[in-house]
This record gives C-alpha cells, sequence and structure tokens, in this order.
C-alpha cells in the first residue's frame, strides 16, 4: 500500500493531487507543523532521516523530495500517463520543469520569506532598522531580480503552452503547482495573468479537490 507521509500545508499536497489523478489507492498519515517554529515534528525523522515531507512509502520502498516521488509514481504507476514519451520536445520541457521548480524557482522565493520575516520580527527599533537595510540590500541586488526574471520567464512559457510541457498534463505540472499557488496566494495572479490561470486550472480539476478534501489543511488553495 502506498502511504503519504503528509505535512499541513506543505509541498505533499501536490503528491495527493498527483495519486487522485492516477486513481490509485493510498492511505495519508497526517503530520502537524510546530505551532511555534513551523516546521515538520520530529517523528517524520522515524521515516526519513532528514524528517521533511512529503515522504511516499510503497511496501519496503521510502522516496523523499518530490520530483523523485513524481518520477516514481509516474514511471510505476502511470501506464504512459504524466511523463511524455523519452526523447521527445514534451519529455525535455517536462525533465526541465521538473527540476527548475526546486532548483532555480523556490530558493530565492524562500529567501524573500525569510527576509520578509526578519523585517517582521526584528527589535528592538535599532536593531530592525539594521535589519531593514540588509534585507533591503540583499533582495534588491540579488534575491528580488532573480524572483523577477523567473515570473516573467514562467509567465511568458505558459502564454504559449497548455501545461507546462505542452498540450498535456505531466509531472512537471505537480511540481510547479505548489510555489505557484504560492505566489499567487502572495498577490501574483493579477501581475501574471497567465500564471493565474493556470492555477485557477489546477483548482478545477476534480482530482486536485478530492486530494483537497483529503489533506487537510492548506493555505495555498
Amino acid at each position: 500500500m502506498i502511504t503519504v507521509h503528509h505535512l499541513n500545508n506543505s509541498r505533499s499536497q501536490r503528491i495527493l493531487w498527483m495519486l487522485e489523478e492516477l486513481e490509485l489507492d493510498y492511505e495519508i498519515k497526517h503530520y502537524q507543523r510546530d505551532a511555534v517554529t513551523n516546521l515538520a515534528p520530529s517523528t517524520l525523522k522515524l521515516i526519513h532521516p532528514l524528517g521533511k515531507s512529503p515522504v511516499l512509502t510503497d511496501g519496503d520502498i521510502t522516496v523523499a523530495e518530490s520530483g523523485a516521488i513524481i518520477e516514481y509514481l509516474a514511471t510505476t504507476y502511470g501506464n504512459g500517463r504524466l511523463l511524455p514519451k523519452a526523447g521527445t520536445e514534451a519529455q525535455r520541457q517536462c525533465s526541465y520543469w521538473l527540476h527548475f521548480a526546486e532548483g532555480s524557482l523556490m530558493p530565492p522565493m524562500v529567501a524573500k520569506l525569510v527576509f520578509d520575516k526578519v523585517r517582521a520580527n526584528a527589535k528592538p527599533f535599532f536593531v530592525k532598522i539594521i535589519a531593514n537595510k540588509i534585507a533591503d540590500k540583499v533582495m534588491g541586488g540579488y534575491f528580488g531580480p532573480n524572483i523577477l526574471a523567473n515570473m516573467q520567464f514562467i509567465e511568458a512559457h505558459l502564454g504559449h503552452n497548455a501545461w507546462f510541457a505542452g498540450d498535456e498534463l505531466s509531472g512537471a505540472d505537480f511540481q510547479m503547482s505548489f510555489p505557484l499557488e504560492a505566489a499567487v496566494a502572495k498577490g501574483a495572479a493579477m501581475q501574471y495573468p497567465n500564471i493565474g490561470a493556470f492555477v485557477k486550472k489546477v483548482h478545477s480539476r476534480p482530482a486536485y479537490k478530492k486530494a483537497l478534501s483529503k489533506g487537510g489543511q492548506y493555505d495555498y488553495a
């Protein structure tokens, strides 16, 4: 039996969506973030040493990292679905976006989240002034331009493609859904209409809605 070790408000929601698209039987073991630190509970380390979600177990097989899980499910249970045929442009696009999501897109987005928290929580007043200056310099000089370039690149790509690998839903769409949901939830939909339309299309799928009803708290939906 496939088991998803699922943390609330996390990347593992996209794995539930994929499982529903594949119409597979699975069970969910729920984990809740610490109310103070927002980190995953230490019990997840009993499943995988890094203690992060998602983690998928399938019999005696344990798979961590969203991209690896997506590839595992598609190759093991997809029967030709969700991973384009090898050697095609669709397959190259699917592979690219699977890696882009966590390799290029998420790091500057996470950095922005961290610096936003630094700005909000820095005390006392003189520390806050210094923290804001540091955050502004780093964001303005590096992370901010990278986020802008990434979002413009994605927006242009979705202007010419129904899904990330072309005309058909693929593993790349599951992988890209989480960061783009987060971006839209923070107000990017008006600035990037193609990204907003992609997220809306994802949210309208019956399999997504079914996964959401099973997954529990997920602020980005």
